[in-house]
């Protein structure tokens, strides 16, 4: 896909603060580097040996096993240390804890199960056509007793109506209630009830409290509603940058309306190819009409534009990014599809589509992540999904289980960690963290910028 030769020039002066400083700068100060950077340097020596054919040397593998036991020590820390990370470990550590936390993963599910249960037997409508009084009674019980957070209480309140005659010599009545007693729903919910109770459970919630407010909570909502007028806010930031470099195009080539800023622009199912895993919406996007023989007007991609709140958030997004447009790619190069954003139907030619790449060089062209987030002083090596990988898997912790116990913890048990970093496929992305966040920081920048760039 050719590109206008000012968007190439723009892009080309454009400033990109969230750049990576030169490796050299961060080895030269591996000294004083915190156990997160010296992870990320250990692990890009290692990938970098393998690139070249080499095995990597010894003092790379100590570095990082160093590393690591000093970020399984830091984040065990009871006052600065991460609370996350120690609920890992006691989930890990403890039965009871993992049993709680499997029990808990269909909490919502068998909540609304138990709820559509009691109301198929106890709904307030339902007991208006009761003749009995006291079957009216006990069902406004039953009702009373399911609106309630209490599983046990549920039970009982069950187990008692059906000792009742004028409700167990209901067949209909006696059934319902007898299948409700007898649920795998409420039977987990009773079973969590009591794990509540236990002092281990009890410990493991109050991590997770510390790490953040819990979902469905008043503070949650607040944060998510704020999140979202932010992101909100960010997309139209850089939705307007756009705009300014579309009108700048079509000054310098004279030609009106000959470009176009759509956002949420969503991939139609006519495309083949995969769309699970895919950015199957783009934040905006700059459109150029074609030249074609066809009455209809249509559109060719020039450049997408994803608005992000952090450099976190970029990289998280950034395989996502790719599988969009390798999705994209698949076009038929004779087709053109229509694309629905805000501003309407937009036809787009298959041609300019199935022409997307996703090497380095093509990306620099076609994809901008736009950011208005502080450049940080110091800006972290590691990921944070590399990070979690690397805390998370068993040896880790086991290490950190031995340092719970205050027992002594041997640095050479995390060993098998460097091994699965060199050999294992799944650990792909982490041994190949670094020239990606590279990559990613690369395409990123600030909408002031963009806007400086194409004022000239």
């Amino acid at each position: 896909m050719s590109s206008p030769p000012l968007l190439d020039e723009t892009l080309r002066l454009v400033a990109r603060r969230y750049r990576l400083p030169p490796l050299a700068d961060a080895m030269s100060r591996m000294q004083e580097a915190s156990a997160s950077t010296t992870l990320a340097l250990a692990i890009e020596a290692a990938r970098s040996a393998i690139e070249r054919g080499s095995a990597p040397d010894s003092t790379s593998k100590r570095l990082f096993i160093e590393a690591l036991a000093r970020l399984i020590h830091d984040a065990m820390r009871t006052e600065a240390g991460d609370p996350v990370f120690q609920a890992m470990v006691l989930r890990h550590h403890a039965a009871q804890v993992r049993e709680y936390a499997s029990v808990s993963a269909h909490e919502t599910q068998d909540r609304r199960a138990v709820r559509v249960a009691v109301d198929s037997i106890a709904h307030p409508r339902k007991q208006e056509r009761i003749e009995h009084a006291s079957q009216r009674e006990a069902l406004a019980r039953l009702h009373a007793a399911g609106s309630s957070e209490s599983a046990s209480g549920l039970f009982d309140t069950v187990r008692s109506l059906l000792d009742m005659p004028e409700i167990a010599n209901d067949s209909s009545l006696g059934r319902g209630l007898t299948q409700l007693r007898d649920s795998a729903a409420l039977e987990r919910l009773r079973r969590l009830e009591a794990l509540e109770t236990e002092e281990t459970v009890r410990e493991y919630r109050s991590l997770w409290d510390r790490s953040g407010p819990r979902p469905g909570s008043e503070t949650a909502v607040a944060r998510g509603v704020e999140a979202k007028r932010r992101g909100a806010a960010m997309e139209a930031s850089a939705a307007r940058a756009l705009e300014a470099l579309a009108l700048r195009l079509e000054e310098a080539q004279g030609q009106a309306a000959s470009y176009r800023v759509v956002t949420s622009m969503r991939v139609p199912a006519s495309i083949p190819g995969s769309h699970a895993r895919a950015k199957t919406e783009w934040d905006a996007v700059l459109l150029r009409s074609a030249q074609t023989s066809d009455a209809e007007l249509v559109w060719d991609v020039c450049l997408f534009v994803e608005a992000k709140a952090s450099v976190d958030a970029a990289t998280t997004d950034f395989a996502r990014l790719l599988r969009g447009l390798r999705l994209l790619a698949h076009a038929e190069a004779h087709i053109d599809y229509s694309f629905d954003t805000q501003q309407g139907t937009f036809l787009i030619r298959g041609a300019s589509l199935s022409a997307l790449r996703t090497d380095e060089a093509a990306l620099e062209r076609t994809v901008l992540y736009c950011c208005d987030a502080p450049v940080e002083r110091a800006p972290r090596l590691l990921s944070a999904a590399g990070r979690m990988q690397l805390l998370s898997t068993p040896a880790s912790l086991e290490f950190a289980c031995t340092l719970m116990n205050e027992q002594h913890a041997a640095n050479r048990d995390l060993e098998p960690v460097w091994d699965a970093l060199l050999e294992s496929p799944q650990w792909a992305a982490v041994l190949n963290q670094y020239p990606m966040l590279c990559q990613v920081r690369e395409l990123m920048v600030h909408p002031e910028d963009l806007l400086c760039a194409i004022a000239g």
